[in-house]
């Protein structure tokens, strides 16, 4: 096996195979060779080359996503590693295992004019679990040549140190530096950065390992719920008549179904589901936003709860935010290992362990509960909303909410579906979903920019038929995402095209001006036909009802290539359609 000749690049190599991290995303680059050596010489390792490195580092974080294990993205020094900033972000506040490995020049070369080179140093410290910055091997100075010769300060550093024997101390240091980075990113769920200097010649190759890394096992702590917090829980929830429990962001089949039932049969619970909880139960409550923007204020206060319990990621739901914010419950309690975010600005209690672990030990000490009017209530209204939303689909014209209602019924059973932000999650909200579907969306920073990355790396790791349902805007925005070679022909795109940042004509503004359109919806007349001819893309386009059906008859037949579909809605009419539908569903 060939590998490079620069030891601290083996240690790197070396210490990720026995911490079996499998999957490395490489950007091509100088600096970073003794990795790229490493990684695509030995068997063990799946390599993937992307040259875009936000591309990159999203596709990792898809492959992450749905692997559950760590993923490794590599790249050169530079502005290139800054290109991976919003992924990072994603990844911190979606929990999901990232290592960052970029190459670095010295530090004496660094900050004297030098190209492709930045402070690297602690460069993403706001949104990463650790940051390891290692140390430079000595170098030999006796096989350089004399134009290869290093500053006399150098030379001068290098034999002090080769003296007092340091070589093995810093050897030591970057061991300790690479397990701490790798053992937190698998134990803590999130990103690393792992800064590696190299000197040149970095083209070595050797067939001989020079350095044995030693490895540090993982030392996974189970968390335990306090019994006394414990009981406090089960003595609250006695005497409470309106519980609420609202479901994040969480990974399909992450709750045990038997405390699914539990729940569902309590008559003084209601639990509401985002399309991200992949959650399902014919006595939970999805789509909240049909439930709660119609309400009246009278209304409201009867659906108030006294407890509000909270689990999973981030919610995508601004209504019912907006709710709990302005009619506190009493107390909230979140459950998570890691974090509990005051969303509501109520918190009371964060029970630090997983939510399968809190409510099988909760609901065995539950013998009975105060009755209550609240589920049957609420599941009248649930009802009503259903009925009303199906008259007011079979109304209204061609639009952007008519489309989703037929591309959600289109998706075959038990596969993927992948979703971009801003108008797609949100549309998305109002359906009631196929139960099999796997539900996915980049909701940590609730960001448009690696949403396709995202969904195609997901693609490739899940190895399932995945289809990715995204906006205009969304799609351009990261159409280098197509510029990846391992995109499996089962892979689906659906751009709903507007012609615009359509959520904005939603939100408050004023629309239909010069200044709205040009500078917040962003109007355009662009379509995915020619990047579809250029990354060999099957396209195909709807701008009308008929068009739609006869599209989606062939989409998901199988193919030679990817495909895309592309939906043409009005832009003028769009929002009206979706503002109009609160109202009727009153």
């Amino acid at each position: 096996m060939v590998y490079s000749k620069i030891p601290l690049a083996q240690t790197v190599v070396q210490l990720c195979k026995l911490k079996n991290i499998k999957h490395i995303v490489i950007s091509p680059g100088s600096r970073n060779a003794p990795l790229t050596i490493g990684f695509t010489n030995d068997d063990y390792f799946s390599c993937y080359s992307i040259v875009d490195e936000r591309c990159a580092a999203f596709f990792a974080l898809g492959m992450a996503q749905q692997t559950k294990e760590t993923v490794a993205v590599v790249c050169t020094s530079g502005s290139a590693l800054l290109n991976y900033y919003p992924a990072i972000a994603e990844a911190f506040y979606s929990d999901i295992p990232l290592v960052v490995l970029s190459a670095d020049r010295p530090k004496h070369l660094i900050n004297i004019g030098d190209g492709q080179t930045i402070n690297q140093k602690n460069v993403f410290e706001n949104h990463i679990l650790y940051a390891a910055n290692l140390k430079l091997d000595l170098k030999d100075e006796s096989n350089l040549p004399k134009k290869d010769e290093l500053p006399i300060f150098k030379n001068l550093e290098n034999k002090l140190e080769r003296i007092l024997g340091l070589q093995q101390g810093i050897q030591s240091f970057n061991e300790t530096e690479i397990n701490t980075a790798l053992n937190l990113a698998k134990l803590k769920k999130g990103p690393v950065h792992i800064n590696i200097p190299f000197d040149e010649p970095l083209y070595g190759l050797t067939e001989t390992l020079t350095v044995k890394p030693k490895i540090d096992l993982l030392e996974r702590i189970v968390s335990k719920i306090d019994e006394s917090e414990l009981d406090d829980c089960v003595d609250e929830w006695f005497v409470a008549k309106r519980k609420l429990i609202l479901v994040g962001v969480l990974e399909p089949n992450s709750i045990e179904q038997k405390l699914l039932e539990e729940l569902a049969d309590d008559d003084g619970v209601l639990v509401f589901t985002e399309t991200t909880s992949n959650l399902h139960h014919p006595n939970f409550f999805p789509s909240i936003d049909k439930m709660i923007a119609p309400l009246s204020e009278a209304e409201i206060k009867t659906l108030q709860p006294d407890i509000l319990v909270t689990f999973g990621g981030m919610i995508v739901s601004k209504k019912i935010k907006a709710f709990l914010r302005t009619h506190k419950p009493k107390q909230h309690w979140h459950i998570d290992e890691k974090r509990a975010n005051d969303t509501f600005f109520c918190l009371t209690k964060h029970l630090e362990v997983t939510p399968n672990q809190f409510f099988s030990e909760f609901l065995s000490k539950i013998t009975h509960v105060a009755k209550s009017p609240y589920f049957d209530s609420w599941t009248l209204v649930k009802k009503h909303r259903r009925k009303k939303h199906m008259e007011y689909m079979k109304e209204i014209p061609f639009s952007d909410f008519k489309v989703f209602n037929d591309l959600l019924k289109a998706i075959p059973n038990k596969t993927i579906l992948q979703l971009g932000n801003s108008s797609a999650i949100r549309y998305t909200q109002l359906f009631k979903l196929n139960s099999s579907l796997e539900v996915f969306c980049n909701r940590g920073t609730s960001g448009i920019d690696g949403s396709t990355s995202t969904a195609i790396g997901c693609a490739v790791a899940a190895n399932k038929q995945t289809t990715f349902i995204t906006g205009d805007l969304s799609f351009f925005y990261d159409s280098n995402a197509l510029w990846n070679n391992y995109i499996p022909n089962t892979f689906r795109i659906i751009v709903i095209n507007n012609q615009g940042g359509g959520i904005f004509r939603i939100l408050p503004g004023h629309k239909n001006t010069d200044n709205f359109d040009h500078y917040f919806e962003t109007t355009h007349q662009l379509t995915a036909k020619h990047l579809c001819k250029m990354y060999d893309f099957e396209y195909s386009k709807a701008s009308n009802e008929a068009e739609l059906t006869i599209c989606l008859n062939e989409f998901y037949k199988s193919s030679n290539s990817p495909k895309l579909l592309e939906v043409f809605t009005p832009r003028t009419e769009n929002d009206n359609i979706l503002l109009d539908y609160f109202n009727y569903i009153k």
